[in-house]
């Protein structure tokens, strides 16, 4: 608080009347002694009326918020007229903060405050007084009520409820234009003074805005002003209370102004021509390029709509407006060429597409730029005279027949010369061909349209000179129709006739098809090949013809069959006819007509088994057999049972795969007696690791001359075993890699041989005999083969 405020506030307590006697007296007057402090007023009743003095007499006190001294803030005194100040009445205080926040003196009844009061927290207090007798404590004068007012001084400073406030107002608005509102509260007493009086003020933001002093509307201040120029402004609000005087408190806030966009400025193009260049192969709906005007405003109001109005390219190019971009694509309307015209000339206009009425001054709102587009050459493919080729030909026509023609040609200035192809996947049975230089096409096969009545092909176009550039067209080729086909049998006929028939009896209704289609349909002529005495064909001349007997008394006991030729024929040219055979069985019927056998075997032969029985019995026959061919396959299949069956054992243990052995001279595969060891032939024991066979007496052979090496050699590796104590128990196989004494031949291998040839002489090898004929060819011609 500043010494102005204090003094202000000190004179304005002075000054105030109820502040200057802050002891009230208050006197009683015995009710005996009654004082009459009126005049006397004429009753009806002729009485007069008296006015009591009353002993105490309340007032409100008044004391000042924010007190800042150090002793207890005085505020009032209260006063008995019965006290005679020898301190036998006893003052007490009672109600809001008695005996806390206000006390009373016992003995004089002054009132004080004990700490500093905020009026915003609490405007006035309430309490209750009253004086009693010390000695007896009873009361000498009745309960009182009075209140303590609190004096608002100017402690509190104007608030805004935001410390930044965002507002927004259309750019080229007039002066004066609301743009917002703002509040400031002050917590002061708006009753007192003018503490809680603000007044607004502007300190940050001019010339830009103003703002009303009482209401705090802020308001525009200058005229047309532009977004684009400048779109975001600060303003401070100030709010001050005592009216914005001198010593007022005062709070500021903060507003954030934004211009918002209108549609003020119209589109530009940034050049007067564009250039774009264009490939002469382009498909239509192709994008060549973009144009684009640039619009100062944004959002809705730089929304642009580009359109074509003028130049020669009209029919050929249209524009597309990209609404993300606000870009204008350029695409083709029409399949250009280069040879035909290379330079098309566009007149693009852009214009907003909304426009605000308030600035049509501004306007007008759109603009246009030309647009030169330039064909570019490329090197095109053929084109065909035609996007499809159709040609019919009779079916009957001679191989090698031109059927057509196809046309293509080099769009390019060049003129390459073209070749003509067929595409092979369009004609895999290779009917047709065609002539690689002229396009014709012809056949190469017979036609048939009763196997296939169109053709579609696919004929390729290429240049000589660029094979890769190449085009397609499709050809269709319709076969027709030649009457070259004889019709037949529409079905394969079941006919039959009773034994009982009459002569004239329908036994069959017949109908005939034919692979032709004639322009004028089908029609078919019914005949006999001859003449038959016991049926007759009658034609119905509906394509369909009767069969009639022209006899009774059919026997199929004599004849059981008939074959009937009919005789089939068109009326087409050239006419066509066939014959065919109907077979008529004889049959059995009841006085119905209905059929109830056909076969004369069945009258003889006895009952027997079904046709479904016989196939059971073969079935069975068959799976014995299967049965008999499985068992023998396995028992030949099947090995010798070993009597060791431990998978544990791990012992070497002879197996009979009966082999046959291989030498060319040991025929008895693995018999001991090779080793022409005949002793051992006869003490041959049975095996222990098998199950035997049969028993039999081992046929002697005849003694050959003893080997003594190959004997001596195997007895002292024998006894080495019998007399080795780590030996196995049971029998085992030693095998020993010994090749005895040296051959007659001595040793073939090359490592031995002289360094030179003519150290080996190889002629001996034909003394062998023809065994080794083969290697006498290979060695002994040495000598020839060096010499030739």
């Amino acid at each position: 608080m500043t010494i102005y405020q204090f003094l202000l506030l000190f004179l304005l307590w002075v000054c105030l009347p109820h502040f200057c006697s802050p002891e009230i007296m208050f006197r009683r007057t015995p009710v005996p002694q009654q004082r009459i402090l009126g005049a006397r007023v004429p009753r009806s009743d002729g009485k007069i009326l008296h006015r009591q003095k009353r002993g105490w007499m309340w007032n409100q006190f008044f004391l000042l918020e924010e007190y800042t001294g150090s002793d207890y803030q005085y505020v009032g005194k209260l006063h008995s007229d019965q006290d005679k100040g020898d301190g036998s009445l006893k003052y007490i205080l009672s109600g809001d903060g008695a005996g806390t926040l206000f006390i009373i003196d016992e003995k004089t009844g002054d009132i004080h405050a004990t700490r500093r009061i905020d009026r915003e927290e609490k405007a006035f207090y309430t309490l209750r007084a009253q004086a009693i007798n010390r000695r007896t404590l009873r009361p000498v004068e009745p309960e009182s009520e009075f209140v303590i007012k609190i004096h608002d001084i100017n402690d509190n400073e104007p608030t805004f409820p935001e410390e930044i406030y965002t507002a927004s107002v259309p750019e080229m608005s007039v002066v004066g234009t609301s743009v917002v509102q703002v509040t400031a509260t002050d917590a002061d007493d708006p009753s007192y003074g003018n503490s809680a009086r603000v007044i607004y003020s502007i300190l940050q933001g001019q010339p830009y805005f103003s703002v009303e002093p009482e209401t705090g509307i802020i308001r525009t201040a200058l005229p047309n002003m532009n977004r684009e120029n400048r779109e975001q402004y600060q303003v401070v609000i100030q709010a001050k209370d005592m009216g914005g005087q001198m010593g007022g408190l005062s709070g500021t806030t903060t507003v954030n102004i934004t211009l918002t966009d209108v549609n003020d400025n119209p589109p530009r193009f940034p050049q007067n021509t564009i250039h774009l260049r264009v490939l002469e192969s382009s498909p239509v709906g192709t994008a060549i390029g973009s144009v684009k005007a640039t619009d100062a405003d944004t959002g809705k109001n730089a929304e642009v709509e580009y359109r074509i109005i003028d130049g020669d390219g009209t029919d050929m190019f249209d524009i597309i407006t990209e609404k993300d971009t606000q870009e204008g694509i350029i695409t083709v309307k029409k399949p250009l060429d280069y040879e035909s015209r290379r330079l098309y000339t566009l007149k693009v206009e852009a214009e907003n597409t909304h426009v605000d009425p308030r600035f049509y001054y501004l306007g007008p709102f759109k603009d246009t730029t030309i647009v030169k587009i330039s064909i570019e050459d490329v090197d095109e493919p053929p084109v065909f005279s035609r996007s499809s080729y159709l040609f019919e030909v009779h079916e009957d026509i001679e191989v090698g027949t031109i059927i057509g023609t196809v046309m293509a040609r080099d769009p390019d200035s060049t003129s390459s010369p073209i070749r003509f192809s067929l595409d092979r996947h369009t004609d895999l049975d290779r009917i047709f061909n065609i002539h690689s230089g002229n396009g014709s096409l012809y056949t190469s096969k017979p036609l048939d349209r009763e196997l296939a009545q169109w053709h579609n092909l696919s004929v390729i176009a290429a240049e000589i000179n660029n094979p890769k550039e190449m085009t397609r067209v499709a050809v269709f080729v319709r076969i027709l129709d030649v009457n070259d086909n004889a019709p037949q049998f529409a079905v394969f006929y079941d006919t039959f006739v009773c034994e009982n028939a009459r002569p004239g009896q329908l036994i069959q209704t017949i109908s005939a098809v034919d692979k032709d289609d004639p322009l004028g349909g089908q029609k078919f002529f019914f005949s006999l090949a001859a003449v038959n005495p016991n049926f007759t064909v009658q034609d119905n001349e509906d394509n369909t013809a009767r069969i009639l007997t022209r006899k009774n008394g059919f026997s199929r006991h004599e004849i059981s069959t008939y074959l009937l030729p009919v005789v089939i024929s068109d009326n087409d040219y050239p006419i066509q006819s066939s014959t065919g055979t109907l077979t008529i069985r004889v049959c059995a019927c009841d006085g119905q007509g209905n059929m109830q056998s056909c076969s004369a075997e069945a009258l003889l032969l006895p009952a027997g088994l079904s046709t479904g029985a016989l196939i059971a019995i073969l079935l069975c026959i068959i799976i014995l057999l299967v049965i008999v061919v499985l068992f023998a396959a396995l028992k030949r299949q099947r090995k010798k049972e070993p009597l060791i069956l431990s998978k544990e054992d791990i012992r070497d243990n002879i197996v009979s795969y009966n082999d046959e052995g291989g030498g060319e001279e040991d025929t008895q595969a693995f018999d001991i007696g090779t080793l022409r060891n005949p002793a051992a032939i006869e003490e041959k024991k049975l095996r222990r690791d098998i199950i035997p066979e049969t028993l039999f007496i081992p046929r002697r052979t005849p003694t050959a001359p003893d080997n003594t090496d190959v004997r001596d050699f195997i007895n002292e590796r024998l006894k080495e075993h019998d007399l080795d104590p780590t030996a196995p128990p049971y029998d085992s196989l030693a095998t020993y890699a010994y090749e005895g004494n040296d051959s007659i031949a001595e040793s073939l291998s090359s490592l031995e041989s002289g360094t030179t040839d003519g150290d080996q002489n190889y002629d001996y090898l034909r003394e062998w005999g023809p065994r080794f004929n083969k290697l006498a060819e290979m060695y002994g011609g040495g000598e020839s083969d060096k010499d030739s």
